[in-house]
């Protein structure tokens, strides 16, 4: 990954999200940026994920694995589509938009993981660090490194990515997968 961003950059990316979702939400245009105008690690393209919590309750989270656009623009699309299209649940209620937290995750480019055993595997994953993708056919499923805090068992966090890409829970365990790993920089809205 490209250095870290500093507090002034993820302040600005944090205020983007913001009034992405707000703009979002109420229907509203969201407004133009200019890109030329922000930091420069702003401007340079980026993969991310943008989560919204209500009372640390998951509420909606929507990113990409690979580099498309400009860090900003890929969070303030990220922000209105964690708000609106994640299909696990019904659209950000303009009510709920003061309860909102906003997290915004930097990902960096995802690595492959060689293996040849499940334990080699479990092995080769480290909790609390790595976000893991896993790929079998036209399957996949990805749980960033904060799913650790909730599923801090690599058995079990290896089981439920196979239950949310659509697979048994033991998949992982008697079938070949294509895994990737990568790693975030997150940071959050205080609150």
């Amino acid at each position: 990954m490209v250095a870290e961003l500093n507090q002034e950059e993820r302040g600005i990316l944090l205020d983007l999200a913001r009034q992405a979702l707000d703009a979002g939400v109420t229907g509203v245009p969201i407004p133009q940026i200019e890109i030329s105008d922000l930091p420069a690690p702003l401007q340079d393209p980026g993969a991310t994920f943008v989560t919204l919590t209500i009372k640390g309750e998951l509420r909606g989270c929507i990113g990409t694995l690979s580099v498309q656009q400009p860090l900003a623009e890929d969070v303030r699309k990220h922000a209105v589509a964690a708000a609106l299209n994640d299909y696990r649940f019904t659209p950000v209620a303009v009510s709920e938009l003061p309860d909102i937290n906003i997290e915004i995750s930097r990902l960096t480019s995802p690595q492959p993981v060689k293996y040849s055993s499940p334990q080699e595997l479990l092995a080769a994953i480290r909790p609390n660090v790595d976000g893991v993708i896993i790929r079998s056919g036209s399957r996949r499923a990805t749980y960033l490194p904060q799913v650790w805090e909730k599923i801090p068992d690599p058995e079990q966090f290896l089981g439920s990515l196979c239950l949310k890409m659509g697979v048994d829970y033991n998949y992982w365990q008697m079938n070949e997968l294509e895994v990737l790993v990568y790693q975030v920089e997150e940071f959050h809205e205080s609150g």
